[in-house]
């Protein structure tokens, strides 16, 4: 089978193709023939060598994919030869609060699913929904799982009537838009063009705010919300002191990611003032990753794909999300 490789720090240029060992499915173990991949934010951090949890050597990188069972080991109870699936980014985690234990990633610490083949445990299995494709479900374990857990894995979770604040136009914010819709939230979205505001607003945005004609955008959206606030906001960008000036008292902010490497202090006396809860999110576990796809089922939502590349073109579609160019997920189809 054909595998890519890399080192950590290396860059794209150090992503490389080779062939490899079919693997064999072991006790409680598939094998999954993958027939797409998805990348995140978190592939360009591996890339860079600043992702935050350990990689090992030599891995085979990204940790989204989805594909077919072909074989399945000894021991294994439900999964079935020819079922289509996808698996969680963190193996260990099927339930409750994330701790220690559950570290080990794929693409990170365990190998990932940019290669042909590749084996998982039976308990990291999720199916797909049936409405889905590959390249869709692609999408789904790391970006969508981090919106579903933004949104409701607070044990109160986004309510209908309530406004959601939504933070420029990656995976994340996409999901997060396309989930809170469905649950019957009202949406407000920033962005920094007037193309993407557009392709917002067709997705469901009910306002979007130019961040780069608008610096002061939280008061825009406190404007937009008779002066109220976010009830809850996805915060993709680590500037939590923007935030917590746009949220309501005693809202919700979801911290699910940085893209600046400095950020202002948090003032603690803005923190009690605003007294909202900020949490933050790394993904999710199995079973929320199976409640998604339940919701995703029952409201027929579809993954925004932005761009689709074959597996020869690996490198290629990394360059491209690295870009910036994409509104949309990046698929590499094999």
């Amino acid at each position: 089978m054909r595998s890519y490789h890399l080192d950590s720090g290396a860059g794209i240029d150090g992503l490389a193709i080779r062939w490899d060992d079919d693997p064999v499915a072991g006790p409680g173990q598939v094998l999954v023939a993958v027939r797409a991949v998805s990348l995140s934010y978190r592939e360009l951090m591996v890339l860079r060598g600043d992702y935050v949890l350990p990689v090992k050597p030599d891995v085979v990188p990204v940790s989204d994919g989805a594909g077919e069972i072909v074989a399945i080991g000894s021991g294994v109870r439900t999964a079935r030869v020819g079922d289509r699936v996808t698996a969680t980014l963190f193996p260990s985690w099927q339930d409750g609060p994330f701790g220690a234990q559950h570290l080990p990633q794929r693409g990170g610490s365990l190998d990932g699913m940019l290669t042909e083949l590749t084996v998982i445990d039976e308990d990291a299995l999720v199916p797909i929904p049936d409405h889905l494709s590959y390249e869709e479900a692609a999408t789904l374990p790391c970006a969508a799982v981090t919106a579903w857990n933004a949104l409701t894995g607070d044990g109160d979770g986004l309510r209908p009537g309530q406004t959601l604040l939504v933070q420029g136009s990656g995976g994340v914010s996409l999901f997060a838009l396309q989930f809170a819709k469905a649950l019957g939230a009202r949406v407000i979205a920033t962005t920094s063009s007037p193309a993407k505001a557009d392709r917002l607003a067709e997705l469901g945005a009910d306002a979007v705010i130019d961040y780069r004609a608008t610096p002061d955008w939280p008061d825009m959206v406190r404007e937009l919300t008779a002066g109220q606030g976010a009830d809850r906001i996805v915060d993709v960008t680590g500037l939590l002191d923007q935030s917590l000036k746009a949220v309501a008292i005693a809202g919700h902010i979801a911290c699910v990611g940085f893209v600046s490497d400095t950020a202002p202090p948090i003032d603690p006396r803005v923190l009690f003032a605003s007294g909202a809860t900020v949490r933050a999110v790394a993904v999710g576990s199995r079973a929320q990753f199976l409640a998604m796809n339940r919701a995703i089922e029952d409201h027929r939502l579809r993954p925004v794909i932005d761009r689709v590349f074959a597996f020869d073109d690996a490198s290629d579609a990394y360059r491209y999300y690295a870009s910036g160019k994409a509104l949309g997920k990046v698929v590499i189809r094999l």
